[in-house]
């Protein structure tokens, strides 16, 4: 950072809340207590990052910082859905409503796609203990060897997932996502 800084006169970072230091603890603990503690599967309860980084970048390179966490905001983005989040949201609510409606508990409606070809995207129901407290980690192939970049192969990978414009329907400015109509499932 602090080379870039000195050919650029500006860096600008972005860094996973769960980011560890090689011992394995996490970086947010360094300014907050926040991380260690825990939710209902033991996980560390993530937050603070920016404000530790901006504190510790602020040590070595003496300039203007600001510390920006997403969060909320990110979630919150909807008007930037590409066409297949607005379309594979849609088929994962319908799917859980049906599968509802059928009978089925204890399942999340998960995505799966061909392994090559076009991608098609349909949905499977998964048993909740097999993807509570679960994790699956981007490939290691599909970083970089240098560690800050990803390779063609994660693009042609994510590509198709944030493809396509939706329409979207205003009213009064604002974008209304849908009507719901007043009735119950038996």
């Amino acid at each position: 950072m602090e080379r870039i800084y000195q050919q650029k006169g500006k860096v600008l970072v972005a860094v996973s809340e769960g980011v560890h230091d090689k011992t394995g603890k996490l970086i947010s603990e360094y300014g907050s207590d926040l991380a260690s503690s825990v939710d209902a599967f033991g996980h560390a309860q993530l937050g603070g990052l920016a404000a530790t980084l901006v504190a510790l970048i602020k040590e070595r390179i003496p300039t203007k910082l600001r510390g920006l966490e997403l969060s909320l905001m990110q979630r919150c983005a909807a008007h930037c859905a590409s066409k297949a989040d607005v379309d594979e949201a849609f088929l994962a609510g319908k799917t859980a409503v049906e599968q509802a409606i059928a009978g089925q508990t204890g399942f999340m409606v998960a995505f799966q796609r061909p392994e090559t070809g076009d991608y098609v995207c349909q949905t499977k129901l998964v048993p909740l203990d097999q993807t509570a407290n679960a994790e699956r980690k981007v490939p290691l192939d599909w970083i970089t060897p240098d560690g800050y970049g990803v390779t063609q192969a994660f693009i042609d990978y994510a590509a198709p997932l944030v493809e396509g414009e939706p329409q979207r329907v205003m009213d009064r400015g604002l974008p209304r996502f849908c009507r719901l109509e007043g009735f119950f499932a038996k």
